[in-house]
């Protein structure tokens, strides 16, 4: 069953590709919505996110980090980033299972770094110049000024880089991380969900 790991530019269109590459090979499908859901829950007993850190504690042999503790520190800091270890945490944890039970599309949060071992997963990463994602930017969250577009990309941009350099290590932007980058913008999303479909079915690797 395929594993399929997307990370991307911000406005190259990940989560659109990675619903639709789900739906046409009938896989799961698991974005940061999931994970931002938790950190948007009350930290309280009982919580969601305190059910997570108690089922996270008692699967593993390390000691949980107190969520205040701080795991990185974002050049723009919103409340869409991690900025907790005990959430980093879970977030590895979830793309791990959701890996190992198969047939699943993972969009961004670093999962072609946590699965870069994982057998047979296919990592891509999703581009696109920087006029196209603006225009994409302004009609998908309904921003009427360029400027303020431009903005925005410019500093999720910087938020993911600095989230996968300081919690992996890793330039996201390297292609060596992946086994396809392809640039939306000139392919479409159909003929983006088409060429990794036909390379997760006519792969056949030298090692």
């Amino acid at each position: 069953m395929p594993v399929i790991t997307i990370g991307r530019q911000f406005g190259a269109g990940g989560a659109t590709v990675g619903r639709m590459l789900a739906t046409e090979l009938k896989a799961d499908f698991l974005d940061s919505q999931i994970i931002e859901e938790v950190e948007a829950e009350d930290e309280q007993p009982g919580s969601l996110l305190a059910r997570l850190l108690v089922a996270l504690g008692s699967a593993s042999t390390e000691p949980l980090i107190p969520p205040e503790a701080t795991a990185w520190n974002p050049p723009n800091a919103a409340p869409t980033f991690d900025t907790r270890k005990a959430v980093l945490q879970i977030t590895q944890h979830v793309i791990e299972e959701a890996a190992r039970a198969g047939n699943v599309v993972i969009v961004g949060r670093g999962g072609a770094y946590i699965l870069s071992k994982f057998p047979g997963a296919l990592h891509v990463f999703l581009r696109a110049a920087e006029d196209t994602r603006v225009k994409t930017i302004m009609a998908r969250f309904n921003i009427a000024s360029e400027e303020a577009a431009r903005k925005r990309l410019k500093l999720s941009d910087e938020n993911w880089t600095s989230y996968i350099k300081q919690v992996y290590g890793h330039d996201r932007n390297h292609p060596a991380h992946y086994d396809m980058v392809l640039d939306t913008g000139r392919l479409g999303y159909e003929a983006t969900v088409a060429s990794v479909i036909t390379a997760l079915k006519a792969r056949k690797p030298l090692t």
